[in-house]
């Protein structure tokens, strides 16, 4: 059969077959795993469990933990885990350090001094007491001044503790959720979904894309979708690699083209880019004339109008408003959802029908013509999926992408209008090589080499382009971060890479949940829980109205400034799970004000800075501990489980049931439908977790162990395995279409727009970071160092694994990294400790000596902090750069605060200039942190067997 001739039915009735010859290849291996993990257990009392690690954010490694005598003895990496490539790296080899650590919490507990001293005074108390205490807090707070009072925090998260984004704000009744996600992924989130449908900035690396950009981040190390051999294979095997990085990472050294740009500066490169493909005609034309808004029409003569859409989070309705022509704007009575554009062929206007997803006189089947995705270097295991053809204009049309055009409107004017992609153009010739070179710091020469490296199509027969690009977090941390992003989504629009094999695809799609407690299965909305509090209260939405529309989160500063004041409400209480103080805005502030709540709950694995602050500690479980299902948050399409494999200590709860027994204490039900099931327990969590795939949890689980990581585009060919699903009507309604107000991929967005009318931002944009040698030259006399920071660390990851021996053996210190040059003339050496300053603070880390970074740069690490510190706050103010930010600058839409890109001094820290005569930072008592490897308070961190019952 020809793969052209390849209809949508047979290619089902293929994928079964493949499905099933690829589960006949694999299954011998896969049988040969599992029976290993049995083989004499029951003489040796050895077992093997197939898990998912969590020792770190969202990259779901497969591994294999092997469990002696009832202990975790090895992790391993499982070789049917397809997107991890059977790799794991150093953090789940100290996993095991990290669940027998002598420090970990055993019970709950309460605060009997007051705070800021430096002992808590901590008595162990019952989960009931617990349980009964907060409750009774939360409810006097939500009687004396309303539920948005009381706040929930949470960090980077382990799928079973992300209560805190829906969970808790349904518990507490509060729309005020403060979470790293509005510094990390939610602003890729935010403005794709303004762009094109959530979260399709995950590209789709196990399709290897034929060109990898690598754009701010060390994804070899550790990243949020996929990481570390992964991509490492990617890179070799694709036909260019590019770094856009102010800083060589690791794999980097083997890019063919490294755009090392002063930090900040990414919007310059990505429309320097933009132009370059623009002037050499490098676009997709057909995706570019269907799919996008490009050919709209622009009319600077009418006033905005439009219809009524509804915020997704609320339902409440908001009205678009947009200078684009429509039909309404020529005939009196005209239909606004008819979007004009001058077909080219007609020499006239016609239109595309924004309520169908059709264009003028066009009907629609869903495609079946289509074939099997040709991936040259697709990941062995692998499904390839499914790819419609494209599918042409009928009648046959020609949208203008560029030119000028006189209209006629309704009110007899003449009016000149101009097609998007023509003012996009525009505005992207203002950062034309030679002036982006200016602006970034990168040769013209290889700006240009870059962009048409990334849009030639290394083989055109595949009718899509090379891949999209591997954008991380880096570009969210400067200020600017929707635009930042929408500037990078332009060039995968442009070049055809969305939704495409290598392209840009969104989160996996299965049919199990996202989360056991508070997240939404793909395939079924409603989640247990209390009714959704009034949104309209939720902090942050007065200073930043695309927040509002968004809905994914509160502002972080402006719940820390409710805290300090008491503006626009009071807000007294709250509870942190799995989150910290650290990770934006300014940690010294933060800090302050986290104390001055009456009331926090904090529930974790340690003692952390954030417990400091805390009334009552509750203990949780480590991942070797519990179980939940674990489906790819990325575009891998990999999903399985984290499968328990040794008992908690003591009294180590799993977090959703943490959640259901607040809400139990509250009187809150939890499953407030079913009387006979209230607050149910962990089993029927589980169960419910995974309903959808038609199984229980215990069949789940027992299918897992036994066959391993499951791909979604092999067992859900219609759902994941369909490329173009704008083409297939899979993404909106059941019409063709993306998922914005005009079903197009909007370059000129409508949503920004009505938000902001003045117009500023109806484009990407680049805008100089407000503290930088540019924008504020006087600050850069006394400053003149551009800090970067939030590099990822092989051993740790953001504020975690600090009290693990094996981590803190290998990278004992926080590092400065300095260019020689630079560090030369200031009298620093390779591993002195130096003081990093700006306005706002100074703190100490060691000089690490690196041409990687440019001269004039520094790369500082973020959210350290000192376990061996016993004080309050275990000595964060010594090290984390989040000290030294400041708070006030944040990206106008989102509201992400300013982590890089802002200016600072550094000089070595001396004896003269060190408190206690001392470089090296200490405790208020004098004592010297852990930073040699050969510290033998490392050996008091080393794991513990006793005391766990």
């Amino acid at each position: 059969m020809r793969l052209s001739a390849v209809t949508r039915r047979s290619f089902l009735q293929m994928g079964m077959v493949a499905s099933i010859a690829a589960g006949g290849i694999s299954a011998s291996t896969r049988q040969a795993l599992a029976e290993t993990g049995d083989a004499g257990s029951s003489a040796s009392e050895v077992k093997r469990v197939r898990s998912c690690c969590r020792a770190c954010g969202k990259m779901e490694c497969g591994v294999w933990v092997t469990v002696k005598d009832g202990r975790a003895v090895k992790v391993e990496g499982d070789p049917s885990a397809f997107h991890s490539s059977g790799n794991c790296c150093s953090k789940s080899q100290s996993s095991i350090q990290a669940a027998y650590h002598p420090d970990r919490l055993h019970y709950p507990m309460k605060r009997t001094n007051e705070k800021g001293q430096d002992d808590p005074g901590w008595v162990r108390i019952s989960w009931d007491e617990a349980f009964q205490t907060i409750g009774q807090k939360f409810n006097e707070v939500k009687e004396r001044y309303g539920g948005p009072s009381l706040f929930c925090m949470t960090g980077t998260s382990r799928i079973w503790c992300m209560a805190g984004i829906i969970g808790w704000p349904r518990a507490l009744g509060t729309p005020n959720t403060m979470h790293a996600y509005q510094v990390c992924k939610g602003p890729r989130h935010f403005a794709t979904q303004m762009t094109c449908a959530r979260a399709f900035s995950y590209l789709a690396t196990v399709d290897r894309p034929s060109v990898y950009v690598q754009w701010g981040g060390a994804s070899e190390l550790s990243n949020y979708d996929d990481s570390c051999r992964t991509t490492v294979d990617v890179a070799k095997k694709a036909a260019t690699h590019i770094l856009v990085d102010p800083r060589q990472t690791n794999l980097g050294r083997m890019a063919d083209v490294w755009m090392n740009l002063r930090p900040g500066t990414d919007a310059a490169i990505a429309m320097s880019w933009a132009h370059v493909i623009i002037e050499n005609k490098l676009w997709d034309d057909l995706y570019v004339k269907r799919w996008t808004d490009c050919p709209f029409l622009v009319c600077e003569d009418i006033e905005p109008s439009g219809w009524t859409e509804r915020y997704d989070m609320t339902g409440s309705p908001w009205e678009l408003k947009t200078k684009l022509l429509k039909e309404s704007d020529l005939v009196e009575g005209g239909n606004p959802k008819h979007m004009m554009v001058w077909d080219t062929l007609s020499d006239s206007l016609t239109y595309f029908d924004v309520e169908s997803g059709l264009w003028e006189g066009e009907t629609w089947k869903r495609p079946e013509a289509g074939r099997p995705a040709p991936q040259k270097n697709l990941v062995p295991g692998v499904a390839p999926g499914w790819v419609p053809d494209p599918t042409p204009f009928n009648p046959l049309i020609d949208p203008a992408l560029f030119g000028e055009f006189e209209v006629t409107l309704k009110d007899g004017r003449k009016s000149v209008v101009r097609p998007v992609l023509d003012r996009y153009a525009e505005a992207c010739a203002q950062y034309a090589p030679e002036k982006a070179e200016e602006i970034t710091g990168v040769p013209a020469k290889e700006i240009e080499r870059a962009a048409i490296a990334y849009a030639t199509r290394v083989d055109p027969s595949t009718g899509y382009g090379n891949g999209g690009i591997h954008y991380m977090l880096a570009i969210e941390h400067a200020g600017n971060a929707i635009q930042n992003v929408r500037s990078i989504d332009a060039l995968t629009m442009l070049t055809g890479n969305m939704d495409t094999p290598g392209g840009h695809r969104g989160v996996t799609q299965t049919p199990i949940a996202i989360s056991p407690t508070g997240g939404d299965t793909l395939f079924a909305a409603d989640v247990p829980g209390a009714p959704f509090p009034d949104y309209e209260k939720t902090l942050g939405y007065d200073k930043f109205p695309m927040s509002k529309w968004f809905g994914g989160f509160a502002d972080s500063s402006s719940i820390w400034e409710a805290i300090e004041t008491g503006e626009p409400y009071p807000v007294v209480a709250g509870i942190c799970q799995s989150g910290d103080f650290m990770n934006q805005g300014n940690a010294l502030y933060s800090w302050d004000v986290l104390n001055s709540l009456d009331f926090l709950v904090d529930a974790d694995l340690w003692h952390a800075p954030t417990s400091d602050a805390a009334d009552i500690l509750l203990p949780v479980c480590h991942w070797l501990e519990l179980s939940a299902p674990r489906m790819s948050q990325g575009a891998s399409g990999a999903y399985g489980a984290t499968c328990q494999c040794i008992e908690p200590p003591a009294e180590c709860r799993w977090d959703p049931d943490v959640l259901v027994g607040i809400c139990k204490g509250m009187g809150v039900p939890f499953l407030p439908d079913d009387e006979a099931n209230t607050w149910p327990d962990k089993d029927w969590i589980l169960d419910d977790s995974v309903k959808d795939s038609g199984l229980t949890w215990e069949e789940y689980r027992d299918n897992f162990q036994k066959n391993g990581w499951l791909d979604a585009k092999a067992e859900y060919p219609e759902v994941w395995g369909t490329y173009r699903r704008y083409e297939m009507g899979l993404l909106k309604d059941g019409k063709p279409g993306w998922k914005t107000p005009t079903r197009k991929h909007e370059l000129w967005s409508t949503i920004m727009e009505s938000h902001h009318p003045e117009g500023t931002w109806n484009f990407p944009t680049f805008t100089e970071p407000q503290h930088s040698p540019v924008s504020d030259p006087e600050r850069c006399k006394e400053y003149p160092f551009v800090i970067t920071t939030g590099r990822r660390i092989p051993v740790y990851f953001h504020n975690e694994h600090r009290q693990l021996p094996w981590c803190r053996e290998l990278w004992p210190v926080p590092r400065v990294e300095i260019n020689p040059v630079d560090a030369q003339r200031l009298g620093i050496e390779q591993g002195d400790w130096v003081w990093i300053e700006t306005p706002e603070g100074k703190v100490r880390q060691t000089a690490d000596l690196y041409y990687g970074v440019a001269e004039g740069v520094v790369n500082c690490e973020h959210q350290w902090w000192y376990p061996e510190i016993n004080q309050a706050g275990h000595g964060f103010e010594l090290s984390c750069i989040n000290c030294i930010t400041d708070r006030r600058v944040q990206d106008p839409h989102s509201g992400s605060t300013n982590l890089r890109a802002y200016l600072c001094t550094i000089y070595k820290a001396t004896p003269e200039n060190s408190p206690f005569g001392n470089p090296v930072p200490c405790g208020k008592d004098g004592t010297e942190i852990i930073h040699t490897s050969d510290d033998p308070r490392l050996k008091e961190w080393l794991p513990t067997y006793e005391g766990r019952k």
